[in-house]
């Protein structure tokens, strides 16, 4: 099947092209998904304070969840962004507790 998909490919390019330029609206709306295909994300912006540790990134939650109960953000950007916000916080919070393990190892 796949190989005669991989023949004829360039015909029947040519053919739905053609078929939506006629007027058909199912061809015309594969041949628009293909050219302009939907978002699946979008960029999001608002003020988010700086995290620099762990604690921080509670400020941070805090901004997220603001910005959604404003209006700022949909709950789905909201929970994208408090995802990312936690990933953050995980890496500060293991980079804090490696600086405390060295620490004391270097008085021992």
């Amino acid at each position: 099947m796949q190989e005669l998909l991989d023949a004829d490919g360039d015909a029947l390019t040519r053919k739905a092209v053609e078929l939506a330029l006629g007027g058909d609206t199912t061809a015309l709306r594969l041949c628009m998904e293909r050219i302009a295909p939907a978002r699946k994300d979008t960029p999001v912006n608002f003020d988010l304070p700086a995290m620099k540790t762990a604690q921080d990134a509670s400020q941070a939650a805090q901004a997220v969840l603001q910005a959604v109960s404003e209006g700022q953000l949909t709950p789905l950007e909201g929970a994208s962004v408090m995802a990312l916000v936690e990933g953050y916080r995980k890496a500060l919070e293991t980079t804090e507790l490696e600086q405390r393990i060295a620490a004391l190892e270097a008085t021992q």
